[in-house]
């Protein structure tokens, strides 16, 4: 995607093949940073600190940490800990276990003198794949927003998001936010209305970011709008991310998604999840009851960063000093909420049959 005339993905090699690069993300939107990882470590805490989030791109993060790893020390136990360290950074994303799962079932099957180079290659194979599954899924997305505009002729298509699931989570594209990238780029006529998403306000500092750079119409609104605008008819459907789904069909995305699929679905509001199938976690079932849900630091609460009217981006706290605080990242939406899954490979039923419809060689 484009940032001030320059084409970027959220994370690329240094020209030595080795150095992995790095949207620090953490700085936006009041500051374009890129960040180098050398080490196990750095790649480790990029994700466990959201340098880099969203599900496809902490899955190629640790893809790209296992092969710094392995340049270091390619021997079994050092691949083993370096799984484990990785692993233990976000614990609700599938795509990390399913990204680290595969590099290091690669390098524990060859020789160690080939296995920094080879993890090197699968993490760079993850990350095209990732691209290709994203654009495609932005083709198939797209064309149930052209279907919205054909149906209300004269006025742009008004989708409800939430969270980032756009470029910045990806590699490029994004999920989410692919289909709308596709339509407008087609000439659709849209209008993006932007959860800010508390606490870390992901939708006010990203998506916003990521629209504007490339001259999406978008209104940044309060988590709470959602359902105020669907019961007056301005949100013709929403689209979000997710970061792990079952084989029935329930997702895990950020907290709050729960409440806005409750909403769209009193209001008759078509309720879609975008997400490769890197995201599906086939072994299980009951979201609720089986996701990990990750628990943050109360921090992200209890303060907020924000650009000063001196230029400064500084934090301030928001709530009482004695009051405590908690922290859910993520939150479980049923299938029956949701309207359908945009997948790589098309469109489908929120449930165990859509999914293997789709997808019969990893459903068995």
């Amino acid at each position: 995607m484009r940032i001030d005339g320059r084409d970027y993905r959220t994370i690329w090699l240094d020209a030595d093949g080795r150095r992995v690069h790095v949207i620090d993300q953490t700085r936006l939107p009041h500051r374009f940073e890129t960040l180098a990882l050398d080490s196990l470590d750095d790649a480790a805490r990029a994700i466990r600190d959201m340098v880099v989030r969203g599900a496809p791109l902490i899955g190629v993060t640790g893809a790209y940490g296992l092969a710094l790893a392995a340049a270091r020390d390619a021997s079994n136990a050092a691949i083993e800990a370096a799984y484990a360290q990785l692993l233990a950074t976000r614990p609700t994303a599938v795509n990390l276990r399913w990204a680290l799962d595969r590099v290091k079932a690669l390098l524990l099957a060859a020789p160690p003198e080939t296995r920094a180079a080879r993890a090197y290659a699968e993490a760079g194979r993850i990350a095209e794949e990732d691209v290709a599954c994203c654009e495609s899924i932005g083709d198939h997305g797209a064309a149930l927003i052209r279907a919205v505009a054909e149906q209300n002729p004269g006025r742009p298509v008004n989708i409800l998001t939430h969270c980032n699931a756009g470029w910045l989570a990806t590699v490029d594209w994004g999920t989410a936010l692919a289909p709308i990238y596709k339509a407008a780029r087609t000439g659709v006529p849209l209008h993006v209305w932007v959860d800010e998403t508390r606490p870390r306000n992901q939708g006010a500092s990203l998506t916003a970011f990521e629209l504007l750079s490339e001259g999406v119409p978008h209104t940044v609104i309060a988590d709470n709008a959602g359902g105020h605008l669907m019961q007056h008819g301005r949100v013709d459907l929403m689209i979000v991310g997710t970061d792990r789904t079952t084989r029935a069909g329930d997702v895990c995305n950020k907290i709050g998604t729960y409440l806005k699929a409750l909403a769209a679905h009193d209001n008759g509001v078509p309720f879609y999840v975008a997400l490769p199938s890197s995201t599906i976690d086939w072994r299980i079932a009951d979201g609720v009851a089986d996701i990990p849900i990750e628990e943050r630091d109360a921090r992200e609460v209890t303060h907020i960063a924000g650009l000063g009217s001196d230029g400064a981006v500084s934090e301030v706290r928001l709530t009482p000093a004695g009051s405590p605080a908690r922290n859910w990242a993520f939150d479980v939406t049923p299938a029956r909420y949701v309207t359908g899954l945009i997948t790589e490979r098309g469109v489908c039923a929120a449930s165990k049959e859509g999914l293997a419809g789709l997808f019969p060689e990893l459903a068995a």
